[in-house]
């Protein structure tokens, strides 16, 4: 069952409001592998990270007065999308969204509540592609996102202590 969910947008002026939301959100998503997963514990610097670029979008789902999850991401740099080395040629249009970040609290999962947050963020975008990246041990999600319309492209693992991931991409706006 689908709950009644209020969507908020946000961004790059609102991470001081929604930074301790974010971190805690993860927190809990995690809470069984946060003290010893070190690129997990590196997540506030992420969230600063993303949340700089002036670009940052964030949409964050509420079920009544609980934080249900979010999603977010950040246009891309020309030349240093995630895709890019991946896809030759490079697509004609090529402007990118950087989709770096799905959560979902354990409660809500499997009520539709990723879909719409995914939805919401995708749908006020305006740029060609979006890209993201899924770690390439939990094929369910590729194959969620696949459903959703991405196709992978790659893979790539763009940190030492990073996961490999599957970088896939999708043309905006969704079908």
């Amino acid at each position: 069952m689908t709950p009644a969910l209020e969507l908020r947008h946000y961004g790059h002026d609102d991470l001081p409001e929604i930074r301790q939301t974010l971190i805690d959100v993860h927190a809990d998503v995690h809470a069984d592998r946060m003290a010893d997963d070190e690129f997990r514990q590196k997540f506030p610097w992420f969230v600063d990270h993303w949340g700089g670029n002036p670009g940052f979008s964030c949409v964050i789902a509420r079920d009544g007065g609980e934080v249900v999850g979010f999603a977010y991401g950040a246009p891309g740099a020309e030349g240093r999308e995630w895709w890019r080395e991946h896809l030759d040629p490079v697509p004609e249009k090529s402007r990118t969204f950087h989709f770096s970040e799905l959560m979902v609290r354990e409660q809500w999962r499997k009520t539709g509540a990723a879909e719409r947050l995914h939805r919401a963020l995708m749908d006020a975008r305006d740029d060609d592609l979006a890209a993201l990246l899924v770690d390439v041990t939990h094929p369910k999600v590729e194959a969620l996102y696949e459903s959703w319309g991405y196709r992978k492209v790659g893979e790539d693992q763009p940190f030492p202590d990073s996961p490999v991931y599957a970088v896939m991409i999708a043309a905006l706006p969704l079908s």
